[in-house]
């Protein structure tokens, strides 16, 4: 099985050694995201809803740039430093995935990359 690694220029070039999106398989996995500032590339930490917002933003605007939607994602996976963010979490990912909303885990971890309090990855269908 053939795998394409894909980027989006609109996001800049990753700072570690991986991809925006990989498919294999009929299946894209898109790379964990953090809350980053497209205007300046660099981490932004306010918040919960705020990063939650740009998170989801910025994956919005990957996914379009790549030839897809929100609705293609199948699978997102949240990860966050304190389940005590559920909650308000949930509040700005529902009005993301009002609509036929894809499978989902949340999972509590003890750090993410840089002191980010959340990261989000997701899996698109792409076939």
């Amino acid at each position: 099985m053939a795998k394409r690694s894909l980027f989006s220029e609109k996001l800049g070039r990753p700072v570690a050694p991986y991809c925006h999106v990989a498919v294999a398989g009929g299946l894209g996995f898109v790379s964990g995201m953090l809350s980053v500032d497209l205007s300046t590339g660099k981490p932004v930490f306010d918040d919960i809803q705020s990063q939650t917002t740009r998170i989801l933003d910025n994956m919005t605007l990957l996914l379009e740039d790549l030839g897809w939607t929100l609705k293609d994602i199948a699978k997102v996976t949240i990860f966050l430093t304190d389940m005590g963010d559920f909650g308000a979490v949930n509040e700005v990912y529902g009005r993301y995935f009002a609509d036929e909303p894809p499978a989902r885990s949340c999972i509590q971890v003890a750090a993410l990359p840089l002191g980010a309090d959340i990261e989000i990855e997701a899996i698109i269908g792409t076939g």
